[in-house]
């Protein structure tokens, strides 16, 4: 019986999370072979703030809604991207240190922070330019 159990162990899936510093190499090596510096994507971005404020974010810094950061489902940490507020043409410069889920119409959540320098909070989505710059 027990050689039973640990033959059904050993054959149990891995476990799908690693630790985060795992994640982050891993995360930034495959992304950065998919982002140059210089590539545009565009699409929407929302934001979010007071419910997550003071909370860690997924690199393991605490979020500040009143910082300029965005959270994405895929580009790397530290990442700087230049965003352009399509309906109005305002712009600031973001760095990625956060993790959103993946939204088949959303490519970045935007802090308070960078929502305000967009002049994009009233509107809670806004379709925006993203630069990619470098990583930090």
């Amino acid at each position: 019986m027990i050689a039973g159990l640990l033959v059904l162990t050993a054959c149990s899936p891995a476990a799908r999370f690693t630790s985060n510093s795992e994640s982050e190499i891993n995360n930034s090596e495959i992304s950065a072979v998919r982002y140059l510096p210089g590539e545009i994507l565009t699409g929407t971005a929302s934001y979010y703030a007071h419910e997550f404020h003071g909370r860690k974010t997924a690199n393991g810094e605490i979020f500040d809604m009143n910082g300029l950061t965005a959270a994405s489902p895929d580009l790397p940490f530290n990442l700087m991207l230049k965003i352009t507020n399509r309906k109005n043409g305002l712009q600031t410069v973001v760095r990625v240190n956060d993790r959103m889920p993946r939204h088949p119409s959303r490519l970045l959540d935007l802090s308070l922070g960078a929502a305000k320098a967009l002049g994009m909070v009233t509107d809670g989505l806004t379709e925006v330019t993203i630069e990619i710059l470098s990583i930090e």
